[in-house]
């Protein structure tokens, strides 16, 4: 007669086998099999959502964007309607291009000319400031010389200096030189960034590796073909930052054009707006005010745009040199 046997002790059959595996499967399989639902995060943690910090950034989103949406609104308004809607919605007739019309026609279309002075002390003055801070901020970072800690102490105490305390030394300083009352009064000024020339410095000391430039220079190369050919294309990032804070501090500037121009014709746009603004007060007023909605709605787009192009840049800039290897 046959007998059966018994599997010894210690034995794995199949079935054994099988469910071992199944019971000691990790519960964060991500098999189609798994449950979405029950996964949880590798550390183990669980991923929690805060109330409070998404009501505090909805609050933020609002307050950014309505001065935006007031604008967009009360550009399609009437003159009469802008007073005597709610300001927050549309009402009334429909005439935003009407206004926009309006509002580069407006005293022989002087809009359009603060317009082009507005680009002339962005291109110049915002540029140049992008062009002599890059320049300084690579020398000051890959080269060595007498008083280099000098002059890191008066750019940080340049930067602490906020410009408005300036404006007023400033013009006394450019009336001497009859220089008031001309594009020069704003365009020089601009062309001076200390938070540019430091943003850069500090991005040239890891952007650039000091070994490839000498290893340039021991190929015959000098130093403005280092720079232009090799240094600039590394510097890019940190370039278009700065050039974005000169744009938008050149653009949005209103103070020292306030104080050195006396003749409209070279107004930037943000006075020459204000101007169109006083013209409600006083004696034998009349008020436009549709036309300065319309067109600090002109006026903002541009730096929109430029800024929605360049931030890609921006944040690259801003991040470079945060991690270290």
């Amino acid at each position: 007669m046959s007998t059966l046997q018994q599997p010894a002790a210690g034995a794995t059959t199949p079935a054994t086998v099988t469910e071992a595996t199944t019971t000691q499967r990790d519960p964060r399989d991500r098999s189609p099999r798994a449950s979405r639902k029950n996964r949880k995060p590798v550390d183990g943690r669980k991923v929690k959502r805060s109330g409070l910090l998404t009501a505090v950034m909805v609050v933020f989103v609002v307050y950014s964007f309505a001065p935006l949406f007031y604008l967009l609104v009360n550009s399609t308004k009437t003159q009469a309607s802008l007073l005597s809607t709610f300001g927050l919605w549309f009402g009334g007739d429909f005439t935003l291009w009407q206004n926009i019309v309006d509002t580069v026609t407006y005293n022989d279309g002087i809009f359009m000319q603060w317009l082009g002075n507005t680009l002339l002390y962005v291109v110049v003055g915002a540029g140049g400031a992008t062009l002599l801070a890059t320049v300084a901020g690579y020398g000051m970072a890959k080269f060595q010389f007498p008083g280099r800690r000098a002059v890191f102490a008066v750019v940080l105490g340049a930067i602490a200096v906020p410009g408005t305390a300036l404006a007023v030394p400033t013009f006394l300083l450019f009336s001497q030189f009859g220089l008031t009352n001309t594009p020069w009064a704003i365009i020089l000024p601009s062309l001076i960034s200390p938070f540019g020339m430091y943003l850069i410095w500090t991005y040239a000391i890891d952007a650039i590796p000091t070994e490839l430039i000498e290893a340039a220079r021991m190929d015959g190369a000098g130093e403005f073909r280092i720079f232009f050919t090799i240094a600039l294309k590394l510097l890019t990032p940190g370039v278009v930052t700065v050039l974005l804070f000169a744009v938008v501090a050149t653009w949005n500037n209103y103070f020292l054009p306030l104080i050195m121009l006396s003749d409209p014709k070279w107004y930037p746009l943000t006075v020459g707006l204000n101007q169109w603004n006083a013209q409600a007060t006083g004696s034998g007023a009349q008020p436009i005010y549709n036309l300065v909605v319309t067109g600090s709605l002109l006026t903002i787009i541009p730096i929109v745009v430029a800024f929605l192009f360049l931030q890609r840049f921006w944040q690259s800039g801003l991040a470079a040199g945060s991690v270290k290897a």
